[in-house]
């Protein structure tokens, strides 16, 4: 085994072994925290030096920077990934920013902390600016096992009957059925509200021009393409297995320990859920699926064990 993943290993099984249950933040967490975040920033730039990287940070159009929060206040730059704690992180930001006058975090709704112009962003700052915030503010980063951050979006957005689900519905899943459904029900094309888990992934690997619009949108585009981990140097690597804790370093990091991060309840039957939506894909299709998200698995140190038994990698 390579010596980094050892060190990952060691540090994640002393962490959730020590550190996990305790009420409040010892100095000794934050410290296996932070062992355990400068690991993963090792293995990400490793990674990152074995791919062939066809351009530089310079040869982004500003549009793939948007997702780069900006706090100049805490010297933070945060790229914020759909699915993966954006929505309790982006009212943070907005407390921190003395956008909302409450510390409590879930009494923000979710709505306004993702309403459009509520946060700065890198791609509205100028090259100088933005390369002298690169080097001096904190970079955080939060991810999560690709397919399951896919299922999340897929269960979110076109299952059920939340308005978010039913806006999508409208504008994604009619078309989705539209194309990839044979004899669809009346009912079906004018509701969209019935997408089955394979249609959704034919919509993301098909790759059509006619979809080309929906099938980039932010909550199932890799967190590579979102956050650009090969070009912008990270220093705070949180991931949502240990989401809580990581958040608790990166508010001590910023000097914003007064804010607490929303303890929630965990969500249960991860891995059966995976198993259950995923065995209705065969396994050429999951490889098609696996290659949109392969660097993601790659740099952020997942894989299928879970779901098909073994990596694709």
């Amino acid at each position: 085994m390579h010596a980094t993943r050892i060190i990952v290993l060691f540090v994640c099984i002393t962490f959730c072994v020590n550190g996990y249950d305790n009420e409040h933040t010892s100095e000794h967490s934050l410290e296996l925290t932070q062992s355990l975040n400068l690991a993963r920033q090792e293995l990400i730039q490793e990674t990152c030096g074995r791919l062939p990287l066809k351009w530089g940070l310079d040869d982004l159009p500003p549009s793939q920077l948007e997702h780069i929060l900006v706090d100049d206040d805490h010297k933070l730059l945060y790229c914020y990934v759909p699915k993966v704690a954006c929505t309790n992180w982006k009212r943070i930001l907005m407390i921190l920013a003395g956008k909302w006058n409450d510390t409590d975090v879930l009494s923000i709704p979710a709505s306004l902390a993702h309403s459009p112009g509520m946060f700065r962003n890198l791609s509205s700052v100028s090259k100088e600016d933005r390369d002298i915030m690169l080097e001096n503010y904190q970079k955080m980063i939060i991810v999560r096992n690709p397919f399951e951050r896919l299922l999340s979006a897929y269960r979110n957005k076109l299952e059920g009957s939340l308005p978010s689900a039913k806006y999508f519905q409208d504008r994604v899943g009619k078309r989705i059925i539209k194309a990839f459904r044979e004899n669809p029900s009346n009912e079906s094309l004018e509701y969209g509200h019935d997408v089955t888990f394979k249609e959704f992934a034919l919509f993301l690997t098909n790759r059509s021009k006619e979809l080309a619009d929906v099938v980039n949108n932010e909550h199932w585009q890799p967190i590579t393409s979102l956050c650009h981990p090969c070009l912008i140097k990270y220093t705070l690597v949180g991931k949502y297995e240990t989401l809580l804790d990581d958040s608790l370093l990166a508010l001590h990091t910023i000097n914003a320990s007064q804010i607490q991060f929303p303890r929630l309840a965990r969500t249960s039957g991860t891995s059966e859920k995976l198993r259950k939506y995923f065995s209705q894909l065969d396994l050429p299709l999951i490889r098609k699926l696996y290659k949109l998200y392969k660097y993601d698995y790659k740099i952020f140190s997942y894989d299928l064990d879970n779901i098909v038994g073994f990596d694709l990698g």
